[in-house]
């Protein structure tokens, strides 16, 4: 079995040479590994390049943004799993790929697999930890997912159900996962531990502004698949990160 990882990346020269040595530490062979940069004005590539012949694909152009680069990475790979690990981020340790692929292996019926992740700092210290264990696919409409950077999925799926959509800044993902799961009603596996260290910072964690543009835009990914929910039970699971806090 095949997995493949996607890293999109623009400007990441600080944090992607760990989140490249994250994939290639992994203990699991048959990994395929694509790296989609969007022109990056720093020394992303020069990094990028460093590890090249370890690396399945490296595209460095101009893309619509960052659900666009994912995008493209999918339609590029030939693995039969797909997951997504972003370039602040980076797996708990080196035997995260070779356990969700046992899992598929041993359950021909699985369509997705998630876990939990941890939030850490730039000094990397662990500010919280997201368990994807609150979650069901009834729990959507308070804004509510299972940890995306942990999301592998069969390859097929996105040209069953479709790709990331583009008129999506920030929350593409959460729609896709509704679509998934909620919609399609996606045979999935909960894996209970935490799977992937996620830098603080990105862009949905990464101040009021973007609070709000993602709560906006969960509140449409709702609609369009038609789920019934209004701001006030979205803004209901911040209660809940309370308490990650607290329980770090």
């Amino acid at each position: 079995m095949k997995i493949t990882i996607i890293t999109v990346c623009y400007n990441a020269e600080k944090t992607i040479e760990r989140t490249i040595q994250s994939v290639l530490n992994q203990d699991y062979q048959n990994i395929e590994y694509i790296i989609v940069d969007g022109l990056s004005k720093d020394s992303t590539m020069e990094i990028v390049l460093k590890y090249s012949n370890r690396i399945a694909r490296i595209f460095s152009e101009h893309d619509l943004g960052m659900y666009d680069a994912i995008n493209k990475g999918i339609k590029s790979s030939t693995g039969n799993i797909i997951g997504i690990l972003n370039a602040d981020d980076f797996f708990s340790n080196n035997y995260v790929i070779s356990k969700i692929a046992n899992k598929f292996k041993s359950n021909i019926k699985l369509d997705a697999i998630y876990g939990d992740v941890t939030f850490i700092d730039e000094s990397d210290k662990i500010k919280r930890r997201y368990s994807s264990s609150i979650w069901k696919p009834n729990r959507f409409i308070f804004g509510l997912m299972p940890a995306h950077p942990t999301f592998y999925c069969k390859k097929n799926l996105f040209y069953d159900l479709g790709f990331y959509k583009l008129n999506f800044k920030i929350a593409a993902d959460f729609e896709l996962l509704i679509r998934f799961f909620k919609k399609n009603k996606l045979n999935y596996l909960y894996i209970p531990e935490s799977l992937v260290n996620m830098k603080l910072g990105g862009k949905s964690t990464s101040g009021l502004k973007s609070t709000i543009l993602l709560n906006k835009e969960i509140l449409y990914a709702c609609k369009i698949n038609n789920l019934k929910t209004n701001f006030f039970m979205i803004y209901l699971k911040y209660v809940y990160k309370i308490f990650e806090y607290i329980q770090k």
